[in-house]
């Protein structure tokens, strides 16, 4: 597994041993970021400065990427003590300390934070997370009005968001949707 583009292109990134994180392959990572790049209504300035938020974080592979195409700063959100361990060495690696937040803990009880403009979640499959995970995010401010959400689900899972769907990727065993919150999002009662 390496960073596929930008300042840290071919850098190798490590990950944990067994089974219990599920990195983001190359070439999903690839056609994502193509798509984010080049569809109507992404381009440069999806990436270019943006605060991102890399949810169910694993290695950090989907924040990293962004990082290395010119996001300003990432905050990832990983719990497992493994997946930790990979995730501090690749950013270390990548000499990105400076622009990196790492929040130890189950998104259900992180914290208020930054809002972020571009936000990746990538669950484990078939637990129901995505929608969870968006609710908890919603309820501590950390996504921002109209921020553009990629959420990778098992293929077989039935759940979709409110918002309209942008893309749809679909490789092995896996689907990516792409959507943008309104922008009343972050507004509450």
């Amino acid at each position: 597994m390496r960073i596929v583009a930008g300042a840290w292109r071919g850098r190798t990134l490590v990950a944990p041993q067994g089974q219990g994180t599920r990195p983001t392959a190359d070439r999903v990572r690839q056609a994502l970021f193509d798509v984010l790049m080049h569809a109507e209504w992404g381009g440069r300035g999806v990436i270019d400065g943006a605060l991102v938020l890399d949810v169910f974080a694993g290695t950090g592979a989907l924040g990293l990427e962004a990082l290395s195409r010119g996001a300003a700063s990432a905050c990832f959100i990983e719990k497992d003590a493994a997946a930790l361990k990979a995730l501090r060495a690749n950013v270390a690696a990548c000499r990105a300390e400076g622009r990196v937040e790492i929040v130890a803990a189950d998104v259900q009880r992180v914290s208020p934070g930054a809002a972020a403009s571009l936000v990746f979640l990538d669950p484990p499959y078939g637990q129901d997370l995505v929608p969870r995970a968006l609710a908890r995010l919603r309820a501590v401010r950390r996504i921002a009005p109209g921020a553009l959400i990629v959420a990778e689900t098992g293929r077989e899972e039935v759940w979709v968001p409110d918002e309209a769907i942008l893309s749809t990727l679909e490789q092995g065993a896996a689907r990516v949707l792409v959507f943008r919150v309104g922008e009343d999002f972050a507004i509450y009662d």
